[in-house]
């Protein structure tokens, strides 16, 4: 990989990560027009969604700082509350990651599936913002349970969005976005809820990469490992402020707009492919 191919690609991942446009597929898009083969080598993926989560931390490091700071009291406040809503959001994922992984694994390379996906995520998006909903359904009172705005329910619900939008093709941000819109959350507290409950499962997975010694061993370069790291980063900040912004002013059709069209290409392309084949 040449480093302008690293920062290119790094761009892609920053961008789509936060935008309801799956960064698993746009990468993946990337790398093949780009002419890049990295093979089974996953540690430049790896190294850009920490570059992501690292930008994720940024824009929101006071609201991590006060989650930190009311966890360390040791008692049973809104800091505690909201940090046991993201383990619970984290349920589902973690079951795929330990019984469903091969599974998942086979999905991908299909451009079947990648299609289907991409017209799911139109379809949540369109509901979850279509014109007039605020208006049209008046939010009730939030329950007293319902402490930061989400309640444990609310935060499992968008832990499954999160575990089914492993499916290549669906958008983790659009997918946790739209399902905690469509469960009631207000627009501000499902955009930081959803970019938070994503922070350890990435940072995980980065460690783990780092510690069984996959980054030593990449055939990826130290330079354009770090040159998509910093490109990454930096999309990725400009993303996540972008995708905030939009969330709140119900601005998601469009993406939803597409999705449906590049899906509808994918799953065409996907069916004239396999009847090639055949």
């Amino acid at each position: 990989m040449e480093w302008f191919e690293a920062v290119i690609l790094g761009l892609i991942q920053g961008l789509t990560e936060f935008l309801p446009v799956s960064s698993s597929g746009h990468l993946a898009i990337g790398q093949a027009l780009l002419g890049v083969d990295v093979g089974e080598d996953l540690v430049f993926d790896v190294v850009v969604h920490a570059a992501t989560v690292l930008a994720t931390i940024v824009v929101f490091f006071k609201p991590i700082l006060s989650l930190f700071r009311g966890l360390f009291r040791f008692r049973y406040n809104d800091e505690t509350d909201y940090v046991l809503k993201i383990c619970v959001s984290m349920i589902p994922v973690l079951f795929v990651g330990l019984f469903l992984k091969d599974a998942v694994s086979s999905l991908f390379g299909s451009l079947i599936v990648v299609g289907c996906a991409l017209i799911v995520t139109a379809a949540l998006l369109y509901f979850s913002d279509r014109p007039g909903r605020a208006k049209q359904v008046p939010a009730p009172e939030a329950p007293a349970e319902a402490r930061n705005g989400i309640s444990y329910l609310q935060a499992f619900l968008v832990g499954l969005g999160q575990a089914v939008a492993v499916i290549p093709g669906l958008s983790r941000s659009g997918t946790t976005i739209s399902t905690g819109l469509l469960c009631g959350v207000r627009r501000e507290v499902v955009a930081q809820f959803s970019f938070l409950m994503v922070l350890v499962p990435i940072l995980g997975e980065t460690f783990l990469n780092v510690v069984g010694g996959d980054l030593a061993s990449s055939s990826v370069g130290v330079l354009p490992l770090a040159l998509g790291f910093v490109s990454a980063f930096l999309s990725g900040l400009l993303a996540c402020r972008l995708m905030i912004a939009l969330v709140k002013k119900a601005k998601l059709k469009w993406f939803a707009l597409y999705c449906l069209l590049a899906g509808s290409c994918a799953l065409v392309c996907g069916v004239l492919e396999s009847l090639w084949i055949i």
